[in-house]
């Protein structure tokens, strides 16, 4: 896999992000955006992250730009560093992907880098060193980004039993204050001295048999987990089912009562039912920098509307200053892990119910996702191309499931509605040698088994 640029950063071959190349990378941020008066570094747990942030840091400084080491943590907890003082940063992580693999992901002082700053920093490459030198110093990045929540939320989770999945989850030992600070009892779960590529877009049926004997092991009321970077997260209801990441987001607009959302085109479609009450709800292609975008867009608009941004895979962006249990929370426009996890259990707390019940009373639209890995990219491209460009090509693959095709859209990849109300929608992942399959029906066991069915054709049609 050899380093690709674009919607998550920089990512490829650890032994393919050499010196050499994270230096050219980080001279091309530095001369293509913004980056304030200084720029902040963090990296996760994966074993190649503390060499590349260590060349990170050096860059900077070999440039004239003053270093703030963050040390490792979460990538919101980096962002909201950054942000309060108006500069720059980089992220050192792969997010999900395995731990051969590892990347970069820029920040300008306002949060992510857009579509446009990504072509900026592409030009920008091999620009030759400035000759300057600046200092390094460290900061406790991670303690400001727990206090936000304590102080915005309290102790509204007195009560709750937590279990906390904390694998190789930059995040393991913060959510644990974060949950204690919260009235919470947390209960630490599965570390993992080695690096474990956790998606939780996707978990893999090996580690969904872990979740039942845990919650009796532990007399647990919730799961909660992150993937490695601590942008998106993992939460197991009180029945032992995995809430999707775009149930999650719902709920959490909801809860913080938000009047406008952006969210890809592959959240489940629940978030339009009247019983939401949005005034708004954008549907944009997939990946955070197109949420940002359409959040900024509404902001240009309105600089007061209440927006909010969340993915299918549940990182939350929030965009305007929210009244929460114990006080204000203010914007972050980065996905967030933390947020839709408290948010959630923080209203089903107040209304006195379980988890499950509060994700049972949401509109009967039910989500599932899931990936082959080791799908080349281009591949991948040319399937989604054939399918897109033919309907008898796609009458062919789908006549195994009962093909009726209703309505086809392809802002990102290939979507279909069919006849019978079911979605399903296919895409190539951008950064990494996957294919993804999301699909939506009226039912949890149908979208499951829409999933499964398609990913068995594709691995069939590809491999």
């Amino acid at each position: 896999m050899a380093p690709k640029f674009g919607t998550s950063g920089l990512r490829g071959l650890v032994v393919e992000l050499t010196e050499e190349l994270v230096t050219d990378y980080v001279r091309a941020f530095l001369a293509a955006c913004t980056y304030g008066d200084e720029v902040h570094v963090g990296w996760d747990l994966r074993p190649s992250s503390p060499q590349i942030a260590a060349w990170v840091l050096d860059a900077l400084q070999d440039a004239g730009v003053p270093a703030v080491s963050c040390g490792p943590l979460p990538t919101p907890a980096l962002a909201l560093s950054a942000l309060r003082v108006g500069a720059g940063a980089v992220m050192v992580t792969g997010s999900h992907i395995p731990a051969d693999r590892n990347g970069l992901k820029f920040y300008v002082p306002t949060g992510e880098i857009t579509k446009a700053d990504e072509v900026a920093i592409q030009s920008a490459l091999g620009r030759p060193a400035s000759g300057l030198s600046a200092g390094c110093r460290s900061v406790a990045a991670a303690e400001s980004y727990v206090a936000r929540y304590v102080a915005a939320y309290g102790t509204c989770l007195t009560g709750l039993r937590v279990g906390v999945y904390q694998h190789s989850s930059v995040a393991r030992d913060l959510m644990m204050d974060v949950f204690e600070a919260l009235g919470a009892t947390p209960v630490a779960i599965a570390r993992s001295d080695s690096f474990i590529p956790v998606d939780t877009e996707a978990l893999d049926p090996e580690t969904k048999t872990l979740f039942a004997g845990w919650f009796e092991a532990h007399a647990l009321d919730v799961l909660v987990s992150t993937d490695g970077d601590a942008d998106r997260p993992m939460v197991v209801d009180d029945a032992q089912r995995v809430v999707p990441g775009d149930v999650l987001g719902a709920i959490t607009a909801q809860a913080l009562g938000a009047h406008h959302v952006c969210t890809p085109v592959s959240s489940n479609t629940m978030i339009s039912d009247a019983r939401f009450g949005f005034d708004r709800v954008a549907l944009t292609r997939i990946g955070s920098p197109f949420v940002i975008a359409a959040m900024e867009e509404a902001l240009a608009e309105d600089p007061d509307v209440r927006v909010v941004g969340y993915e299918a895979n549940g990182g939350f962006l929030l965009g305007f200053e929210a009244e929460a249990p114990a006080g204000p929370l203010s914007p972050l426009m980065t996905r967030d892990c933390l947020l839709p996890i408290i948010a959630p259990l923080a209203k089903a707390v107040a209304q006195g119910r379980k988890l499950s019940s509060l994700v049972d009373a949401l509109p009967p639209r039910f989500t599932a996702a899931d990936r082959l890995q080791g799908i080349e990219t281009d591949r991948s491209k040319a399937f989604i191309r054939e399918l897109s460009e033919s309907s008898e090509a796609r009458a062919d693959f789908f006549e195994e499931i009962g093909f009726g095709e209703l309505a086809l859209d392809t802002t990102d990849g290939l979507r279909l509605r069919f006849v019978s109300g079911d979605i399903v929608h296919l895409r190539p992942s951008g950064n990494a040698p996957e294919f993804r399959c999301y699909a939506e029906a009226d039912t949890r066991e149908v979208a499951e088994t829409l999933v499964d069915q398609v990913l068995s054709k594709v691995y069939a049609t590809l491999q």
